[in-house]
C-alpha cells in the first residue's frame, strides 16, 4: 500500500518502544497520542493526528494540515511505523471526503518488522 522509504528517512529507532512505564507503584501505559509533522518542536506545525489505542490496536483520526499541504501516504506510513515500534498491529485512519467519514485499515502484523511484547520501562 505505501512505497518504500528507508529507515533513516524517518528517522526510526533500531528498538522497539514501550507503551509502559512504571514509576514508583504506578505503571503508565500510553493510551492517547497526538501526532504533529514538524521539524523542530516548538515551531509552527503543518499537520496533525490524534491517535487512540486499545490492545493492540490504533485509531487514527482528527488528521488535520495546513491548505497547501495535503496529508499523504509517507505520512501515513511514518504514523504506521511509528505505531509498529509501539507493538501495534492493526491501525484505523478516519479522513473525511466530500463531507463523509472514510475509515481505510492497515494491519501492521501482515508487514515484516520484528517481534513486540510488552515490557516495563522504569523512571527515575
Amino acid at each position: 500500500m505505501f512505497k518504500n522509504i528507508a529507515k533513516d528517512e524517518m528517522n526510526l529507532q533500531d528498538k522497539p518502544m514501550s507503551r509502559f512505564v512504571n514509576f514508583n507503584e504506578w505503571i503508565f501505559e500510553i493510551k492517547t497520542i497526538r501526532a504533529i509533522r514538524v521539524s523542530d518542536y516548538g515551531q509552527p506545525y503543518s499537520a496533525m493526528a490524534n491517535i487512540n489505542i486499545h490492545g493492540e490496536s490504533a485509531f487514527v483520526d482528527s488528521l488535520m494540515t495546513k491548505s497547501e499541504q495535503e496529508f499523504a501516504r509517507i505520512d501515513a506510513k511514518v504514523i504506521s511505523e511509528f505505531l509498529r515500534q509501539l507493538g501495534i498491529e492493526q491501525v484505523q485512519f478516519e479522513r473525511f471526503k466530500n463531507n463523509q467519514p472514510r475509515l481505510h485499515s492497515v494491519s501492521l502484523a501482515s508487514e515484516p518488522h520484528k517481534e513486540h511484547k510488552a515490557k516495563l520501562v522504569s523512571v527515575g
